[in-house]
């Protein structure tokens, strides 16, 4: 991934606390020193500054109240250059259809922003 697009470190990160993300990126055997990091984002701070914060009214019984939209972000040196959230009508958490999130996805998006800026 870092040859291919130059991806320098992916960040995974959910409104739960760092015990919660610790456990998860363990749980999916993750390299604690490697490129893929997974962070809490416990009060929803960074959720709410992103515009990503899930305000669909229900069902409330699934944990909708206070959850973040399922998006991707490609951002070079701090600047965002693609933007990809998978929201629908009947879906508002993405959970459905993740597939514009998916890695592939993003990949396929770096690639083709870093062939237009050739």
């Amino acid at each position: 991934l870092k040859e291919k697009a130059g991806v320098d470190e992916i960040i995974i990160y959910c409104v739960n606390d760092g015990a919660v993300m610790k456990a998860w990126a363990e749980d999916q055997m993750i390299d604690p020193d490697g490129m893929i990091q997974f962070m809490g984002d416990p009060e929803g701070a960074l959720t709410r500054t992103l515009d990503m914060e899930l305000r669909h009214p229900g069902p409330h019984s699934v944990g909708i109240i206070g959850r973040c939209k399922r998006f991707a972000v490609y951002a070079v040196n701090g600047e965002v250059k693609y933007v990809a959230v998978s929201e629908r009508e009947d879906d508002p958490a993405g959970d459905d259809y993740p597939e514009d999130t998916l890695a592939e996805a993003l990949l396929d998006a770096i690639l083709k922003h870093k062939n237009d800026e050739l």
